[in-house]
């Protein structure tokens, strides 16, 4: 067994974790801190998260940032299908029709029912 071979393997291990770490450890040890109730709040979650548990909120955020991520996620299989959509053949370019035509036909349902109105 020659070793040698891995060796662009473990250079790309040992590169994406320091990739992954070098940043962490620079920021916390040459970075600022200086924390303020604006720096340590959450954001972008839809409610204030250090209120009453049993407070209403808003499920509309939660269905929108699902069906957002669902069709994104679907949408993404169309970009490998096109790329060799020459050879699958007419099989697989109606096999992908039927598959947009399920994305539409949920599409059109969650329109219906007001999934996607943001009042």
């Amino acid at each position: 067994m020659n070793l040698e071979q891995y060796l662009p393997v473990i250079l790309f291990i040992l590169v994406g974790v320091a990739v992954g770490i070098v940043p962490q450890v620079l920021g916390a040890l040459l970075g600022p801190h200086k924390p303020d109730a604006a720096k340590v709040s959450p954001y972008e979650c839809g409610f204030e998260a250090f209120e009453d548990a049993r407070m209403k909120f808003d499920v509309r955020y939660y269905l929108v940032a699902i069906l957002f991520i669902l069709f994104d996620l679907e949408i993404a299989f169309l970009f490998p299908w096109a790329v060799s959509l020459h050879e699958i053949g007419s099989t697989g370019f109606w096999a992908m029709m039927v598959f947009l035509g399920i994305l539409v036909v949920g599409f059109v349902y969650e329109w219906k029912k007001g999934a996607l109105d943001w009042e």
